[in-house]
């Protein structure tokens, strides 16, 4: 059916990958998944033989940075050893929404609102299994949160002055994720967490205001299962669809770098799992003190799952800027204005309606 409806679309000339997200977002008709790319599947030799996917070990020492631009998408399903996931979504639910960290609440909520937001909606999100009809807590009403150079939504750019420490284990990850594909030095300098419930969606765009786009970008998924779709350097290339599922990691590098992309939706759970299996599994070694990855307390990893139930978490990393590279020091006077110019405005703004308010 998408085949077709994809072959109609390119033939006419129109928004080819508009087209197929509304497609697979739509909720009056479930849409049909059968030809959305499965990786945690074997590929069958048809497969493979008429398209450009092929399946190959991660092994550092077969790649290299020529050979892996070349390739440029690459795909790995869940990497992680049993319970590291759990660990993650922990960061990503609990620590890293802290301050200084920049999320979307922040736009509407003095930084004293903000502060604490795990503390704040824990409990109550552990009783919405029992009690009906709970208003959505702080950290439901997440939608992003930036690490690192804070990415700015009104200007679309980074600069020198937004910026905090960036998360010394999620750099290390990011760090060996890129050596095992083949980019050695790379530099996890801004992070971008989204948060997604069972009807969100992220729309067609470009990643292209890191200023150096010779490095990869990463992408880390927890949670329940989306439609990923990688299309063209044109609206009117035909995207692939393909499933992302708790723990898989895509790199987009080479010629994949700038490509549309797109989440239309998020995947109903099967009846009767509420969380991927692979979500429910312990850590197997004794954690030592000094390990980057942590157990995950029975009380904290009870909250996470109850928030994943309907939701999914991913985390988007990304080298900002080359080696020995500094932002333009015009760029950051106007930054520096623009910022001055938005605390202005904002203040009017709530000494006018006296109050501030969450979407």
């Amino acid at each position: 059916m998408t085949a077709k409806m994809a072959a109609s679309i390119v033939e006419h000339g129109e928004d080819a990958f508009r087209k197929l997200f509304k497609f697979y977002k739509r909720r009056s008709s479930p849409p049909d998944f059968s030809e959305v790319i499965n990786f945690s599947k074997p590929c069958s030799e048809k497969f493979l033989l008429y398209s450009k996917v092929f399946p190959c070990e991660l092994n550092s020492s077969s790649l290299n940075e020529e050979n892996v631009s070349k390739a440029g998408f690459i795909f790995i399903s869940n990497p992680f050893l049993p319970g590291a996931q759990q660990f993650w979504v922990k960061q990503c639910l609990k620590i890293y929404p802290q301050k200084p960290n920049v999320c979307n609440l922040d736009m509407h909520m003095s930084s004293v609102e903000t502060e604490n937001i795990w503390e704040k909606s824990k409990d109550i999100i552990r009783r919405k299994g029992s009690v009906a009809r709970q208003p959505k807590t702080l950290l439901e009403k997440l939608r992003w949160v930036t690490l690192g150079y804070h990415y700015d939504w009104n200007s679309k750019t980074y600069s020198s002055e937004k910026y905090t420490a960036f998360p010394e284990e999620l750099h290390l990850l990011s760090h060996k994720v890129a050596a095992a594909c083949g980019f050695s030095g790379f530099k996890a300098e801004a992070g971008i967490l989204n948060y997604y419930k069972a009807d969100s969606s992220l729309g067609i765009h470009v990643d292209e205001s890191e200023l150096d786009h010779t490095r990869p970008l990463l992408s880390f998924s927890f949670g329940q299962t989306a439609v990923f779709l990688l299309g063209g350097t044109k609206r009117e290339d035909c995207p692939t669809a393909m499933f992302m599922q708790s723990g898989d990691l895509m790199v987009m590098s080479g010629a994949s770098r700038l490509l549309y992309h797109a989440v239309p939706c998020i995947v109903p759970a099967p009846s009767g799992q509420a969380l991927p299996p692979e979500l429910a599994l312990k850590l197997e070694t004794e954690v030592q003190d000094d390990d980057i990855i942590q157990s995950v307390s029975d009380v904290d990893w009870e909250v996470c799952s109850c928030y994943l139930q309907t939701s999914r978490v991913n985390m988007t990393v990304r080298q900002v800027l080359a080696s020995g590279q500094s932002f333009p020091s015009t760029q950051i006077a106007q930054t520096s204005e623009k910022s001055e110019e938005d605390t202005l405005k904002s203040k009017k703004r709530k000494n006018e309606s006296g109050s501030a308010c969450i979407d």
